[in-house]
């Protein structure tokens, strides 16, 4: 959605996804240096992720987590628990799939997206991811899947409509009028 501005007075979760220890190859030998990347979220429904590299884990999580910060976005929740529809993410070769679960599901998804998922306060959802294991590409893919989420009021604006109108329960789609146009047909037993 929209990216936010940060607030000294914010408690954020801060999860540590991946670190990995790089290696450059220089005239004189090996240099390592180490690669982090982090998940930071205020478990109610603002998320982002960042990523870092320095000489020392440290620095390295130090400098992602500042990026998380400057990467949040406002995420919309259903109930402060799931989101509002399906909806599928594509990065690279990742592709994730993140579903709505009834109350009571859990988060049923593996890696990264869990860490997400957990900063962004979902308690109850599916996600599947297809393709790349890649941690950062299962991330992109991630949070483009949920930055394609959209609530009800959002999309009744859209539309020029009320949330009434657009939330309609499966089956119950004709109105009170459409019902009564239609012929009442006999049935014989």
């Amino acid at each position: 959605m929209s990216k936010l501005k940060k607030n000294a007075g914010d408690s954020l979760s801060e999860t540590l996804v991946d670190v990995s220890r790089v290696t450059k190859v220089v005239k004189g030998g090996r240099k390592f240096s180490f690669s982090a990347c982090v998940v930071a979220g205020d478990k109610a429904g603002r998320v982002g992720y960042g990523h870092g590299k320095a000489k020392e884990v440290t620095e390295a999580r130090a400098k992602a987590t500042q990026e998380a910060k400057k990467q949040m976005v406002k995420i919309p929740l259903y109930q402060s628990r799931t989101i509002h529809h399906d909806v599928i993410g594509k990065s690279g070769a990742a592709k994730v799939i993140l579903r709505r679960a009834k109350a009571g599901t859990g988060i049923i998804a593996g890696g990264a997206m869990r860490a997400i998922f957990d900063s962004l306060g979902v308690h109850d959802i599916v996600a599947k991811s297809l393709g790349s294991s890649n941690v950062y590409a299962m991330i992109a893919a991630t949070f483009d899947a949920l930055n394609q989420l959209s609530s009800p009021k959002v999309i009744g604006e859209r539309r020029g409509m009320r949330i009434n109108e657009i939330s309609t329960k499966p089956g119950k789609l004709q109105t009170q009028e459409q019902v009564s146009e239609v012929p009442a047909t006999e049935t014989t037993i």
